[in-house]
């Protein structure tokens, strides 16, 4: 995959061990990651629901990923997610362990190249819990979404300002953002099943909480997709609300599969616009499946957003 796709970044999604079969979870981490480490590809990762069931507990082993070799993870937000100096000593505390901004900084030598032109959000979505003598899976709590208005609110502000002063001033439109977390919301399984792109065979396994996530999210105005594990034999994108949530299907060999099914891994590609003399921010964004079949089959490309 890294080899074919040449990628700038790669995402992980959680169950990134499969905890109950991990002697030691050090170890696994470091044989789950060793290819993106080896290529010295920067990378970032959140938790899914099975990877503390081994020898450490979540805060252990976020701590341990971000400290891992080209690790861009983080254990907690960072005073630098809020840029304005008036809040760079405040700190949030959220629910959670791996919570946290990348920020993707516009081509070299361009008018952006100080400028986000791309954010990438992380969320920690839990594991399991009881809720009323109920065990369910976990779910982003209000703490989280709380600090992801704070932290898009105030890229959208430092971007009107940036155009105020700017002469080529429309250029410095809000940057588009990514979302990445383990467990799917409620809305992904309601109703019916007609819109999606991609394979749909597995029951979607979420908690029977609804903490308002996408509400949120559509609120903020600058996720335009959102990306989900979880549900090892999905692969589709189903669009709520203006943004597409999207699965990546099963990519590891360590965890559940369906005979005949490849693995596979999903692929996204934010292309910039050409401006007369410069390259300008994220003018389009799209993504595609490849699979291990043999010939790493590439299947069921689609574009997610475009600036209109």
């Amino acid at each position: 995959m890294i080899e074919l796709e040449n990628p700038d970044f790669v995402a992980f999604t959680g169950d990134n061990i499969f905890g109950t079969s991990a002697i030691d979870a050090a170890e696994s981490l470091f044989r789950a990651f060793s290819p993106v480490i080896k290529s010295g590809l920067p990378w970032a990762a959140v938790l899914g629901n099975h990877d503390q069931e081994s020898t450490m507990n979540r805060e252990e082993m976020m701590s341990f990923i971000s400290l891992m070799d080209y690790s861009l993870s983080q254990t907690f937000p960072t005073a630098a997610d809020l840029s304005y100096p008036a809040k760079r000593n405040r700190v949030p505390k959220i629910d959670g362990f791996g919570n946290y901004n990348l920020r993707v900084w516009g081509a070299p030598g361009s008018h952006l190249a100080n400028s986000t032109v791309l954010n990438l959000y992380f969320l920690d979505s839990g594991d399991r819990t009881v809720v009323d003598g109920l065990r369910t899976y976990g779910w982003i709590k209000d703490s989280q979404p709380s600090w992801l208005c704070d932290i898009s609110k105030e890229i959208q502000e430092q971007k009107q300002d940036i155009k105020k002063s700017a002469e080529t001033s429309k250029f410095f439109t809000v940057s588009p953002a990514l979302t990445f977390f383990h467990i799917p919301i409620p809305e992904i399984k309601q109703g019916p099943l007609l819109d999606i792109i991609g394979t749909y065979q597995e029951y979607v396994a979420c908690s029977f909480v609804n903490s308002g996530v996408l509400k949120t999210l559509v609120s903020m105005g600058d996720v335009k997709a959102v990306f989900i594990g979880h549900d090892h034999l999905n692969d589709f994108c189903r669009n709520l609300d203006v943004i597409w949530f999207c699965y990546g299907g099963g990519f590891g060999y360590h965890g559940y599969g369906v005979a005949g099914w490849p693995r596979r891994a999903r692929v996204i590609l934010a292309e910039l616009g050409k401006g007369v003399n410069s390259w300008n921010g994220v003018e389009k964004i799209k993504t595609w499946k490849r699979l291990d079949d043999g010939m790493l089959s590439k299947i069921d490309e689609q574009i997610l957003w475009e600036r209109q």
